[in-house]
């Protein structure tokens, strides 16, 4: 399909994503999640790993995102399988899992270096200060690392970074098509805001809620929460309206965001970085995946924990990119339309 005819699904995929995430939230939620997402994981790692995780340096410098998404998954998994270790072990593991946040701010500082840098010394250099850096801010600073790091994996890598893919494709394609596609993705909120419903009809099932409490998603829906004041006791309304509101936005995100990668295998020719070895391959891990996840929900989570979060920071250099060449597109069409205007 050409540009046009994917802008055009797109926005069908928006609306078909928001209408169903507004009917069911949670149940949309855990089917992306638990179905869309694992496949998602495994077709853009072997496709970010065709394109040299879009950096130019050398590419064993992927190891680097390997290793902190190793760091992040070790404790979570370790205390969600109720694996017995050494306590003096545990005690450490835990304390390096500490600094997830950290991590993920580190890894994705490294990725703009890996932009801009190509010589492993001064990639090396660039590590080690930004290292220092980041664990000598935290002490001062502390908030803005959370908020970071909280929102860095989830929301903005499902809905900024995936609204960035959609305006890069726009100014490089000129699309007007493109454009209308990624301000109905920003509208996407105040609709979720402002549309009526009653949300005393919304019952979703027990196990709906308890899949939900396991995932780290409960915590980015919490501080959401705290902001809109929907708190009773000190208690977290999950069934409130605002709740609502904001589960139905996060099914959302999540599905649309997995829907369009899907949708751009003639674009951006993903399709193509898989090898017939290597769909079967993924075909196989898909299906065990889901096979977890409907035999133990909690089991599908642990298994798949790792798989996620390396897929969020291998992506981090194309991000990068991605801010990089629409802040370029931009300035370079602002300089067109000034000497049209003059």
């Amino acid at each position: 399909m050409n540009s046009k005819k994917i802008d055009l699904l797109n926005i069908f995929l928006i609306i078909i994503s928001l209408v169903i995430a507004i009917k069911i939230p949670f149940e949309l939620f855990l089917f992306s999640y638990a179905v869309l997402g694992p496949l998602h994981y495994l077709t853009e790692i072997t496709w970010l790993r065709e394109k040299n995780y879009f950096f130019s340096a050398n590419k064993n410098w992927s190891l680097i995102f390997i290793f902190l998404t190793f760091l992040i998954s070790l404790y979570p998994i370790i205390a969600f399988s109720n694996l017995e270790i050494n306590q003096s072990l545990e005690n450490i593991i835990k304390l390096a899992s500490k600094q997830t946040k950290i991590y993920l701010v580190i890894g994705f500082l490294f990725a703009v270096s890996l932009i801009f840098l190509k010589r492993n010394r001064d990639l090396t250099i660039a590590l080690l200060l930004i290292t220092l850096i980041s664990f000598v801010t935290i002490s001062y600073i502390p908030r803005p690392f959370f908020l970071i790091g909280a929102f860095l994996p989830t929301l903005i890598h499902v809905y900024i970074f995936t609204f960035l893919f959609i305006l890069f494709g726009a100014l490089k394609a000129k699309s007007n098509y493109g454009y209308y596609l990624g301000i109905l993705l920003l509208l996407v909120p105040l609709i979720i805001c402002y549309i009526p419903f009653n949300y005393t009809n919304y019952k979703p099932s027990k196990g709906a809620l308890e899949h939900i409490n396991t995932m780290n998603m409960m915590g980015i829906i919490t501080f959401i929460a705290k902001v809109f004041n929907n708190f009773q006791d000190k208690t977290f309304l999950t069934l409130s309206e605002i709740g609502l509101r904001i589960q139905i936005f996060i099914s959302f995100a999540y599905t649309y965001h997995y829907l369009n990668w899907f949708s751009k295998t003639s674009i951006i020719g993903w399709k193509k970085a898989v090898s017939k070895k290597g769909a079967l391959i993924i075909l196989l891990i898909w299906t065990a995946s889901i096979g977890l996840y409907l035999y133990d929900f909690k089991t599908g989570l642990i298994a798949l924990y790792l798989l996620s979060f390396l897929h969020v920071l291998l992506e981090f250099p194309l991000n990068v990119t991605t801010i990089k060449e629409v802040l370029v597109l931009t300035k370079r069409n602002n300089l067109k339309l000034k000497r049209i205007i003059r």
